[in-house]
């Protein structure tokens, strides 16, 4: 019985090319993005989890309580150790501090080969390879890292540095700072892991690299760099734990006003926490899924307008059926079994089609997915279920209604639409897929005008034809000096600054500071950064009161930003002009000379912060350089050459501003590009639905076309006649989309603290491109039919 129904339904499928086709294509599509969407989603949920006791594995983060609450992934350097010495909560407990774009020199008999790491290297104590499974192939996990100033380092980075020769008791040079002697190696770090560092270093090594942050008494701030991973007793309890570690707040911080309050994040919240740095948020993964699933219900919609729409010519074949005996019930297997057919053809073109362009998805996305279809169980298991889902979804409706058909109405022709769903079910299902359509379209247009918003917003400062160049870590402020000179000589250079960061950058130095002498620190932090007089003249931010800093190797003055101001309560730039603040821990106390106009010095998610801006030549980490673009090529030879005569052991690299700023949105240029692509499907998946819907009508009104035709009707009113119902439903369709539309968007531009609002013509536009769409489909397919012969038209009927 079972073959014979997939039999039939071959024949039957073979026998209506165009029904089969559309439906097979438009389900393709759309399970093919099914399963990329649940490639993504599983890749992104399996991040650490191949960790041992990863329920019980955790990082301590930061929560700063000032005016505000900020996050940090970081915790006091001395954090750890207190811990190990006081509590006894935890089982294993590591710290590990980790710098970004290291260079790394190695020197043999044919000189010094430098290489740039953009993942760095980290300082880490040896339990931290206790509490990870990153497992060594060569050394002692107990011992290779006991030692001062030993390291090491991963397969492909050993491959990358020595070839075929083994790497242990070779000796790299950090930074130029220190060396240190490779007493191991380690696997190649798995993709879905957040740890992508190459390089480990001992400990007790970062005392030669930094001291303040190995120092075991630093509790006056926290650094970026370090972070403290913990894995806790089967028993132990988070709240107490927090609770037990608060104390340190009132023992190590009494008099500071930024309280900090040290948090268990668990292993598994790491991957997903925007507050920490997460890279992927889960309500992103959820959008996703939600999408996949409209994209399904399109296809399906599609399915099932079309087996209803085409149940007229099937009626003398099921009134045969029935008369000769067929139930009820095996007519709905029958047609279930062709729905199957189908279903499962797609799922096959989908795998081959995912296959071929996997390798573009994982280049487009920066991301390693990949499908195993024959050794993923929970793949299979997926699949499985969608082609039932499906199978259920687009077939069962279709299948009772053809399986209810009278047979003598059937076979005398005499079936009439409320016999064969009716137009109002029809009607219902494609305002279904006018709505999700409509839903991309909105979702869609919010998204680029608020990344154009973002790219296009006047930052307050410059950010063209800048561009940023590393300095050598252990150039003298004299050398500094001397290079920004011959920097300045090169023909199209306009302008050349000592700073420690471009105005708008990630990298903040935070201080609490004391105004005029207040004998409390005030009630907010206050971002410094580091510069020279130029720095103000090369991004062209704007002295509203006051003089520029003079120029200097040491800390003698300040300026502020308005922000500064604004959160002392003081009404006027005038007020601060030549008062005092102490900042750094009291170590310095410089007079206010100017105020700048504030600008926005991190992302547009975030708050503009209270800025002062100091000459601290001991931090000028980068060169910014102003050029003529016209000379781009010219100046970045000149400055090349400049800088391998300058610092022949240190690699020359730039990177322009702007492209730097647009780091900030590189997850919501993902997003752009994932709403982008899938409504793109959506709209063709609609298409292929409405083409294939209005194909069917025309036939069952082929004689009436043709008989207007004779009579004098244009092909304007013919269009007319298919266009009014289309029209009136895309109209219902945009009611329901528009607010839902608005409230899934303005959800989603909350993260932004700067961003547009979503103003009447994001909606006009939304239902222009579905009236478009809609008018180009019905159209074209409305128009081959009113040019035919009428003629014809009426004796084929």
């Amino acid at each position: 019985m079972i073959v014979s129904n997939f039999n039939i339904a071959f024949r039957s499928l073979r026998k209506n090319k165009v029904y089969t086709i559309i439906s097979a294509l438009g389900l393709t599509l759309s399970i093919t993005c099914c399963i990329l969407i649940f490639l993504l989603i599983k890749y992104h949920l399996s991040f650490d989890n191949f960790h041992p006791n990863s329920d019980r594995t955790y990082r301590i983060v930061t929560e700063m309580h000032r005016d505000n609450i900020n996050y940090s992934r970081s915790v006091p350097a001395p954090l750890g150790q207190s811990i190990r010495t006081d509590h006894t909560f935890w089982e294993k407990l590591a710290r590990i501090a980790t710098f970004d774009e290291q260079l790394i020199i190695i020197k043999d008999k044919s000189g010094l080969k430098k290489f740039k790491e953009k993942q760095g290297i980290a300082f880490v104590e040896p339990d931290f390879f206790e509490i990870f499974n990153y497992p060594l192939i060569k050394g002692n996990k107990q011992s290779a890292l006991q030692d001062i100033n030993t390291a090491i380092i991963t397969e492909s980075v050993a491959k990358k540095y020595f070839g075929d020769n083994d790497p242990i008791g070779k000796t790299l040079w950090l930074e130029k700072k220190i060396s240190v002697t490779i007493t191991g190696v380690l696997e190649n770090l798995p993709s879905n892991s957040d740890r992508q560092t190459e390089i480990y270093v001992s400990y007790p090594t970062l005392k030669a690299y930094d001291s303040w942050m190995a120092s075991d008494e630093a509790w006056g701030g926290i650094h970026t760099a370090l972070q403290c991973f913990v894995l806790l007793k089967p028993n132990a309890s988070i709240p107490e734990a927090e609770k037990a570690i608060f104390s340190y707040v009132a023992k190590y911080r009494p008099k500071s006003k930024n309280v900090h309050h040290y948090k268990f994040q668990a292993l598994g919240d790491v991957h997903f926490n925007a507050n920490y740095d997460g890279s992927m948020e889960k309500k992103n993964l959820w959008i996703l899924a939600i999408i996949g699933f409209f994209l399904l219900v399109t296809a399906c919609v599609n399915f099932i307008n079309l087996a209803t729409a085409r149940a007229f010519n099937r009626a003398k074949e099921i009134g045969v059926r029935k008369v000769l005996g067929s139930n009820k019930k095996q007519l709905f297997f029958q047609f279930i079994s062709e729905t199957s057919v189908i279903t499962f053809s797609a799922i096959i073109f989908s795998l081959i089609s995912v296959l071929l362009v996997l390798s573009h998805v994982n280049d487009l996305f920066k991301i390693q997915i990949y499908m195993d279809l024959f050794s993923d169980k929970v793949l299979l298991l997926f699949l499985f279920g969608l082609g039932l889902f499906v199978t259920l979804l687009a077939g069962t409706y279709p299948s009772l209604v053809l399986s209810n058909f009278r047979p003598v109405q059937a076979l005398k022709g005499k079936l009439t639409q409320k016999n064969i769903g009716g137009f109002n079910t029809r009607r219902g299902l494609i305002l279904i897929q006018f709505c999700i359509s409509q839903i991309l379209i909105i979702g869609m247009l919010v998204v680029i005008r608020q990344m154009h918003f973002a790219k296009q917003a006047d930052l307050g400062f410059d950010k063209e034809a800048i561009i940023m160049v590393p300095l050598a870590p252990d150039s003298t402020y004299t050398a500094k000096i001397a290079t920004k000179s011959e920097i300045a000589r090169i023909p199209g250079v306009e302008k050349v600054s000592l700073c420690f960061a471009a105005p708008s950058s990630p990298y903040a130095w935070n201080n609490g500071i004391k105004f005029d002498n207040q004998a409390d620190d005030a009630n907010f932090l206050t971002s410094v950064k580091s510069a020279d007089p130029d720095y103000l003249s090369t991004f062209n931010l704007e002295l509203i009161e006051g003089r520029n800093l003079l120029p200097s190797d040491t800390v003698k003055e300040i300026l502020v930003n308005e922000t500064f101001i604004r959160k002392l309560n003081l009404q006027s730039p005038k007020d601060v002009i030549g008062k005092y603040v102490s900042a750094n821990g009291g170590e310095w106390k410089i007079p206010i000379v100017g105020v700048i106009k504030d600008f926005h010095d991190r992302s547009l998610h975030e708050e503009i912060s209270a800025v002062a801006i100091i000459t601290n030549s001991e931090m000028y980490d980068k060169f910014s350089i102003k050029i003529n673009l016209k000379n781009t090529k010219s100046i970045l030879t000149q400055l090349g050459a400049l800088w391998n005569l300058k610092y022949p052991e240190q690699i020359f690299e730039y990177q322009f501003l702007d492209k730097d700023i647009e780091k900030f949105y590189e997850s919501e240029e993902l997003f752009l590009r994932l709403i982008e692509f899938f409504s793109f499907i959506a709209i063709f998946i609609g298409c292929l639905g409405l083409y294939g819907l209005v194909s069917f009508m025309i036939v069952q009104k082929q004689r009436e076309i043709g008989i207007r035709k004779v009579i004098g009707s244009t092909i304007l009113q013919i269009f007319w006649i298919f266009w009014k119902e289309f029209s009136r439903l895309i109209v219902i369709a945009f009611l329901i989309a528009a607010p839902l539309g608005w409230w899934i968007m303005n959800n989603w531009l909350q993260d932004f603290k700067y961003r547009i609002g979503i103003d009447v013509w994001t909606f006009l536009a939304a239902i222009f491109i579905s009236f478009f769409i809609a008018f180009a489909t019905v159209g074209y397919r409305v128009f081959k039919a009113a040019i035919e012969n009428p003629i014809k038209a009426i004796r084929t009927e």
